[in-house]
């Protein structure tokens, strides 16, 4: 079996499971065997261009949602006043709380190509089990990294439903220190609303314990700001 068969399969199933359909029901859509869907998330049988394209209209996917690469992260590189948080960086790390469940969520950004001055395709991996399989999550989302001389903004969209887009800022990401607050905001499909919550980045994984969710809870100062300036503000 080869690695990008394996790697393919994993992702229909994983969509697949994402859209609640059962085995039998992928097989009947694409009129193929049950047996042979199985064959395909198992990477046992190479698939074929038609197939593909097949599968992913049958999962409401864009055919690119299914394909491998063999992933390769290209490094951030930042000179003079462009952000020295993100220097040198190829992967970096986020967490928000979720007051819907009452816990914190990770992220994991990996840098994959650069695409002009300052500015760098991405990939977010967010709220995984754990850390050697982040690729394994619950929502997915692609866009840039864009740099100015004192913010830093991310533009996303979910893999699984252009509906929700985030944009998430960044103050002072010219100046260095081990984590960054972020504002985080966008479209929330559960339910559908606009949300805005505080995030904070890091360089390294971080522990995830009643300090951290202290940080991530929005705070009486937090609150007092808001009402002062009548915003949602992260300093």
């Amino acid at each position: 079996m080869s690695e990008i068969s394996i790697e393919i399969g994993k992702r229909i199933r994983n969509f697949r499971k994402k859209r609640k359909m059962t085995i039998e029901e992928l097989a009947q859509i694409i009129c193929k065997s049950k047996a042979t869907v199985s064959k395909y998330e198992k990477g046992e049988i190479v698939l074929d261009i038609v197939t593909l394209y097949d599968i992913a209209n049958a999962l409401q996917l864009h055919v690119e949602q299914l394909l491998y690469c063999k992933p390769e992260r290209t490094t951030i590189s930042t000179t003079g006043k462009n952000p020295a948080f993100f220097n040198g960086l190829s992967q970096f790390y986020a967490y928000v709380f979720d007051g819907r469940t009452n816990q914190i969520i990770k992220c994991v950004f990996d840098v994959l190509s650069e695409s002009g001055e300052s500015r760098y395709k991405i990939m977010m991996y967010m709220n995984f089990k754990d850390y050697n399989n982040y690729q394994n999550c619950e929502n997915t989302y692609w866009g840039y990294i864009e740099h100015y001389d004192a913010l830093t903004n991310i533009f996303m969209k979910n893999q699984d439903t252009s509906m929700e887009q985030i944009t998430i800022s960044i103050l002072a990401s010219f100046l260095d220190s081990d984590t960054k607050w972020g504002l985080f905001f966008g479209i929330s499909s559960r339910p559908m609303m606009p949300i805005a919550v505080k995030m904070l980045f890091s360089k390294k994984m971080l522990r995830e314990d009643e300090t951290l969710i202290k940080q991530l809870k929005v705070s009486r100062e937090d609150i007092r700001l808001l009402k002062l300036y009548n915003m949602l503000s992260v300093t």
